[in-house]
């Protein structure tokens, strides 16, 4: 056991380790604060719909060798948020159908701009990677750790400034409206958000696993709790502490970041409803 101490105490002294474990700590709070409100709009595969996205934006500024790959990833994930929940809205496009059409588009066009037109002698490591998260969380520059910090002190602060407002258009949007809330704005502002998160963690977790990361700790925390507070509370607590974990796993046994992570917060979730059950037993 001390052993193990050792060597955590050795990586936890490379400031690149302590980038990642702050990065992957935001990321995880940012995530589970909306993952709550997205589970019960039953809007859960919008961070899938939204990571393909940005996956296709990331192959585009590969191709174009953009030394800041956010400047297109972010702008064009926004804005397909917002064109998501338009369509979504349109009674002839479901809402689960514009996020399959625009998963599987997104998908498909971003691979195959990549086999077009990259120069990179790595081409399916690069695509695994960005699918299925990589080791560039542990390569993460000062700059980017600042922007990380900088948009997930304002996914908080938008989280908490608006928690009324959220919670009246997560369980009765129609009641919402009447009113007086704006609920348009208000989903369009869960659009942009969850946008700015799906951004943030594609280097954690990848394109593929960031549902779980939304996910996860949100059905975790139900398991437990019954009020929205406390539901959200408990979902953060969950997924801090899983990624947290996760990482730390990950770098302890040289096993792939994003995979790692979210086997934990499945391992977590099954715990949940072991004691979830447990506690209605008794």
């Amino acid at each position: 056991m001390s052993d193990i101490f050792e060597t955590l105490a050795f990586y936890l002294s490379y400031p690149f380790v302590q980038y990642a474990l702050i990065v992957g700590v935001l990321i995880a709070l940012c995530s589970s604060l909306l993952g709550v409100t997205l589970v019960l709009k039953r809007l859960s595969f919008i961070g899938d719909g939204l990571s393909h996205v940005a996956f296709g934006a990331i192959a585009i500024s590969a191709v174009l060798n953009l030394s800041n790959d956010m400047l297109l990833v972010l702008p064009v994930t926004v804005i397909c948020a917002v064109l998501l929940l338009r369509s979504g809205q349109n009674a002839k496009i479901r809402g689960d159908a514009a996020i399959a059409m625009l998963s599987v588009g997104a998908l498909a066009i971003g691979y195959l701009v990549m086999n077009l037109f990259s120069t990179s002698t790595n081409l399916s490591g690069d695509v695994c990677g960005t699918l299925f998260g990589s080791t560039s969380i542990l390569t993460l520059t000062t700059a980017e750790v600042r922007l990380c910090v900088v948009l997930s002190l304002l996914v908080v602060a938008a989280f908490v400034l608006f928690y009324n407002r959220l919670f009246a258009v997560t369980f009765d949007e129609s009641f919402a409206r009447a009113s007086g809330t704006n609920t348009e704005a208000c989903n369009l502002g869960i659009a942009v958000v969850i946008a700015v998160i799906i951004v943030l963690a594609m280097n954690l977790v990848g394109s593929l696993l960031i549902s779980a990361l939304v996910i996860f700790p949100a059905l975790s925390a139900m398991r437990l709790c019954h009020s929205f507070l406390h539901v959200t509370i408990c979902s953060a607590v969950f997924s801090v502490v899983c990624t947290l974990l996760g990482l730390l796993l990950s770098i302890l046994g040289g096993t792939p970041v994003g995979a790692t992570i979210v086997t934990v917060d499945l391992c977590a979730f099954l715990l949940a409803c072991l004691v979830g059950r447990f506690v209605a037993a008794g």
